[in-house]
Parts: C-alpha cells; structure tokens; sequence
C-alpha cells in the first residue's frame, strides 16, 4: 500500500503521462517488492535484528528527502514564474513536455530511491520466510506481480487525481510521500501514536 500511496503521488505530478511510463513505474515497485523478501531469505536470521532496527529510519529518511525536494522544486518554480525569468528555457522545457520526452520527471534514480524506500521492510519479512514452510519464489513472484498491478492502477488514478490539484500536485505530491515515510516510522516505533494518546487523554 505504500508502493501504491507512491504510485498515486507520481502519476499526479507528471506532466505527460503514458501507458509505458505507468508500465514503468509499476515494475520498478514490482520488481523491487518481490526481490526484497527473496533477499531478506537468502540473508537468514543472523541480520534480522539490524534489518528490522533500522528499515523504517531508512524509508523515513528517503521519502522525506524526496517529499522535501518536490517541495523545494515547488517553490522554486513559482518562484521564477512570478519574476518571469527563464522564458526562454520555459518555453523550451514546454516544448519537450508536449513532446513527452520529460526524462528528468522519471529518471531511473528517482525510481529506485523509491521502491528500496518503499520495500525496505519487505527485507525483513523475507527473514521470517526462510524458517516458514513457504515456497521463497512462488510467494516474491506473488507478491511482485501484485505490486505490480496495484501501482499501475496508482499511477493512473494518480494522474486522474492530478487534475484536481492542478499546479500545486508536486507541492500535494511532496507533503504525501514525507507523511508516507512519518506512516512507516510510526509503524514501526509506535511514537506518534503514543504521543497522539497522551495529549488527547
């Protein structure tokens, strides 16, 4: 679900969206989701403790630095409209939008950072499969292949969704993937929820 959470916020922030960026998008989670629990399997229990102590710091850390960068770019480039600066570089960076060649807007980097933050906890799981009585590459392709299909769907209903927001979806898109990240920190340390509990007792 937080590969799918992604997916949405990705699909509203492009500018230009196809069916073979969407297929894109969906195996890089794909991919990743299932590859995770195959590895955490191959690892054992011996790592299990330092795996499980430090995945949810690592998604938070991620999707924050990603989350913060669309907000930084947000600014920025409203910054530069305002003062109209750039036309030139505007109109050309416009020009390559209609063409749908954007490649910054999905660059392999950006992909990756985002499925390993996404799927970092599945490394974890894969441990515990290695002393279950499951079959290690049915379970990851199961898994993969759901992925899969649910952040293609994502991605779509993301661009949908998009419309709504208009100019502010990468502003939208960077608060969501920060909250994500503070979602899985909490998952695993029970802070904020703690904290929630004690303020309104």
């Amino acid at each position: 679900m937080d590969a799918f959470a992604v997916s949405v916020t990705k699909g509203m922030t492009l500018k230009n969206l196809t069916k073979k960026m969407a297929i894109k998008i969906a195996l890089f989670f794909g991919v990743f989701q299932a590859a995770m629990p195959l590895i955490g399997w191959l690892l054992g229990i011996s790592f299990q403790g330092y795996i499980q102590a430090i995945d949810h710091w690592i998604a938070l850390i991620l999707l924050s630095i990603l989350g913060g960068k669309m907000i930084y770019e947000f600014y920025e480039n409203r910054k530069e409209a305002k003062e109209g600066k750039n036309e030139a570089v505007n109109e050309a960076s416009t020009t390559l939008e209609d063409e749908g060649i954007r490649s910054e807007e999905l660059s392999n980097k950006e992909l990756t950072t985002l499925a390993i933050a996404t799927s970092i906890d599945a490394l974890a799981v894969g441990i515990s499969f290695a002393f279950l009585n499951v079959n290690i590459v049915s379970s990851s392709t199961i898994i993969g292949i759901i992925t899969f299909i649910v952040c293609f769907i994502g991605v779509i209903a993301g661009k949908k969704i998009g419309g709504l927001f208009k100019d502010y979806a990468e502003l939208v898109g960077g608060i969501i993937l920060i909250l994500i990240g503070i979602n899985i920190f909490n998952e695993h340390t029970g802070i904020l929820t703690h904290l929630l509990q004690s303020i309104f007792k």
